[in-house]
């Protein structure tokens, strides 16, 4: 990894959005937009301007579309590398996503009902289509090839990841750009996971004893991945490495999570064995940490059984809300960021540990940690588990 970037409710680059979360603070807040619903709280992103949404052709974007150019735009800068100069057959844009361009859609859902069919734009399709975050991008740098794009939910930016690290191991491309993005809040979604229950109207608190769901939140997570030989040729200062992928699926509910963590703990066992490390090597884990009920206490016993040794845990959910298809993205690059650090960020809003966890929650302050390896996770509706082992260059 030789970039990143990140578009947050917390700013709209990683600098301001890492000063955020390594303090612990939470950024929900009432959304008027929201008003007469069963919750009236979401993270969204401040007013977002840079150079790369200046270009023609930006005007149309999807808000999702924007925080994912801006995204690998920052990522890019960062790693150094200039997409006039590359050979764009030889990188891939891998990205996750769970909706695609909502606001694009709920526009035309108007439009056709207020004032009929002629009047829908025909900018409709490229803005709501749940690929075309990937094709914007791939357009925008010149990407030439291959580029897909996921959906496994709330797992999707860690699936981007696995994806893109097999396309680079596989040959398949030199560089690789993975972009998880999302922008869900809006008054259809809120409400849809009001009806299940999962959002709270009084703030996200992962492993809280009084938590009580999370909430909805936009944004976008970049990072710039390279085959090793690649980022040494042209001296690249490598950020962290990709050691382990693995994914699985629970096959039990197509949104509440196998009571007993099957599918979450195959992921995670898997990932280590894939990259070839023992659980004790761990040095603190990014949960998935939902501040659901829940999610919260079968990932925590599934932690206690995978770490005895009880690495500290953190959740990025409780200052950032939760990003949903971006999410993995988002918090592999902030999980970088703590491994760059030596840190192990504070989760926002943990006031009391459920006293039913059997892991060590890191809360109030950021934690001094000299670990060399850290996993993150994801979990998502439909089952879909994917976790990433990344360590430090």
């Amino acid at each position: 990894m030789t970039g990143l970037g990140l578009v947050t409710a917390a700013g709209c680059d990683r600098d301001t959005t890492w000063s955020a979360v390594r303090a612990g603070r939470a950024t929900a807040a009432p959304d008027p937009e929201l008003r007469g619903l069963p919750v009236s709280l979401s993270c969204r992103v401040p007013e977002l301007d840079h150079p790369v949404l200046r270009r023609r052709g930006s005007a149309h974007l999807d808000p999702v579309d924007r925080f994912g150019l801006v995204a690998v735009a920052q990522a890019l800068d960062q790693a150094g590398l200039d997409p006039g100069e590359w050979d764009g057959d030889r990188v891939a844009v891998v990205t996750g996503g769970s909706t695609g361009g909502l606001r694009t859609q709920d526009r035309a859902l108007a439009r056709l009902g207020e004032r009929g069919p002629e009047f829908v734009s025909p900018y409709f399709l490229p803005g709501y289509l749940l690929n075309m975050t990937c094709a914007n991008i791939a357009l925008r740098f010149g990407v030439t090839g291959p580029t897909l794009a996921t959906s496994t939910a709330c797992a999707s930016g860690t699936t981007a990841l696995g994806l893109a690290r097999d396309l680079l191991a596989a040959g398949r491309c030199d560089i690789a750009l993975v972009c998880g993005a999302d922008a869900s809040v809006t008054r259809l979604m809120v409400t849809g996971f009001a009806q299940l229950g999962a959002v709270s109207d009084t703030g996200s608190r992962p492993f809280d004893a009084t938590r009580d769901g999370f909430v909805v939140a936009e944004g976008a997570g970049a990072l710039v991945l390279e085959r090793p030989a690649h980022a040494a040729a042209r001296a690249a200062r490598p950020l962290a490495r990709l050691i382990g992928h693995a994914a699985s699926t629970d096959a039990h509910h197509l949104v509440a999570p196998h009571p007993g963590g099957r599918g979450a703990e195959q992921a995670v066992r898997a990932a280590l064995a894939d990259a070839g490390i023992g659980p004790a090597e761990v040095g603190h884990v990014n949960a998935h940490g939902t501040s659901t009920r829940q999610n919260d206490a079968i990932e925590a016993a599934v932690l206690s059984r995978v770490f005895p040794h009880r690495p500290p845990v953190t959740s990025a959910k409780g200052a950032l809300g939760h990003t949903l298809g971006a999410a993995g993205a988002v918090e592999a690059a902030l999980t970088v960021l703590a491994l760059a650090e030596g840190i192990v960020p504070p989760t926002a809003g943990l006031a009391e540990a459920d006293p039913g966890t059997e892991i060590d929650v890191v809360g109030a302050e950021a934690r001094p940690h000299a670990g060399q390896v850290a996993v993150s996770n994801s979990f998502g509706f439909g089952g879909h588990n994917a976790v990433a082992v990344l360590a430090r260059p």
